[in-house]
């Protein structure tokens, strides 16, 4: 006997699983906007700092609000030692990925106002752990290159600080300006993987910290967040232009994907991809340019055999490099930046909370009869 005749999509694909006023995404178009402005615009004006504010208000902020918002983010940078502790303690081949996860369920039991989930509460725990979590994955680095955590710099905006918490030198205004935009890039995308995971948790009425931790522990996942670190390897691997025709022809012999092109949502280019690209190019210089000459060559070669545009993961991964942060934390980038939607995403669901608790089709045996363990 199955609970439904009607099968559901497989993934959810199309499925409208709730009502959201934070991001807009018409994959058929290649469009991407935050509270209705254009992901173009912010990538070309906008700080992290005022695109979180966009996400978390719902209006962009006047030039008081946003020096107030800046100041108030700088000032929840510092992590509790205790936290830093678990860190450092971390075995040495633990996942990056699962160390920023444990960390921030520790945040969790540190902090006063965990299972307040009121919107004062709300607002005061989203701005704690969007500069934390900032924080923490500095620290990371350091720490897996033998290195001491670097305190945070209040003088410093988000992307320059996280810089400078990782290198351990301030970044360029262009170096710092290209991470900026990043950052506001990939701050929300509607319901992805993670963020849904965020708002079944919250919809529990589970507090801020577990919904985060939930979203973390999703997002480690590869087919998630793991994908911008694939697109190095692969880089690596490949090594020059030359040899792009070979690979990618092995790759699609032995049905294997090419890390950083299609995407789930988009059926034309992530809208992201070119602003990416333009800041890996403004950098080029700061690192090997074969990176990005490869992957020129790999559009060409991809479009000829498969028809598939770049994803949000293609161009981060060379800027990154040239960045000179350390491709396994690629991942743990995302996150730093995906904290802003996550948080909006669970104050909204709050705001107007149901229990998300979808049905499953069953395809298991029909009602059998128990026999005791004597007559089997």
């Amino acid at each position: 006997m199955t609970e439904t005749k009607t099968a559901p999509a497989a993934g959810l694909k199309g499925v409208v699983a709730g009502r959201s006023s934070i991001c807009i995404i018409d994959g058929e178009h290649g469009i991407l906007a935050y509270r209705g402005y254009d992901i173009h615009e912010l990538a070309d004006h906008s700080t992290f700092e005022e695109a979180t504010y966009l996400l978390w208000n719902g209006e962009l902020p006047s030039r008081a609000d946003l020096a107030d918002f800046t100041t108030l983010l700088a000032g929840q940078r510092a992590v509790p030692r205790d936290v830093l502790d678990v860190v450092q303690a971390a075995p040495p081949d633990a996942s990056p990925m699962a160390i920023l996860r444990t960390a921030v369920s520790a945040l969790g039991e540190l902090d006063p106002q965990a299972d307040d989930i009121s919107p004062a509460a709300n607002r005061a725990k989203a701005a704690r752990l969007t500069a934390q979590i900032a924080t923490i994955t500095a620290a990371i680095g350091r720490t897996r290159r033998g290195e001491a955590p670097i305190a945070p710099d209040p003088a410093l905006g988000h992307a320059a600080n996280f810089l400078y918490m990782v290198r351990g030198a301030r970044a360029s205004s262009r170096a710092a300006r290209a991470f900026d935009a990043a950052l506001v890039m990939h701050a929300d995308h509607g319901f992805n993987a993670s963020t849904f995971s965020a708002r079944v948790t919250a919809a529990t009425l589970s507090d801020m910290h577990s919904a985060v931790t939930s979203a973390i522990g999703t997002l480690k996942g590869p087919l998630h967040g793991g994908a911008n670190q694939n697109v190095k390897e692969m880089l690596d691997q490949i090594g020059s232009p030359d040899r792009v025709v070979d690979y990618v022809d092995a790759k699609l012999a032995a049905g294997e994907r090419i890390a950083g092109f299609g995407h789930r949502v988009y059926r034309v280019e992530d809208p992201r991809g070119r602003h990416l690209k333009a800041m890996a190019e403004s950098l080029a210089g700061e690192g090997d340019p074969t990176m990005l000459e490869t992957q020129l060559r790999l559009i060409e070669v991809m479009r000829e055999r498969k028809g598939l545009a770049i994803n949000v993961d293609f161009y981060a991964a060379s800027l990154y490099t040239y960045l000179g942060l350390p491709s396994e934390l690629f991942p743990l980038l995302f996150a730093t930046s995906r904290i802003a939607g996550w948080t909006a995403h669970v104050m909204e669901q709050y705001a107007d909370n149901q229990l998300i608790r979808p049905r499953a089709e069953y395809v298991g045996p029909d009602r059998r009869p128990y026999r005791t363990v004597s007559e089997r």
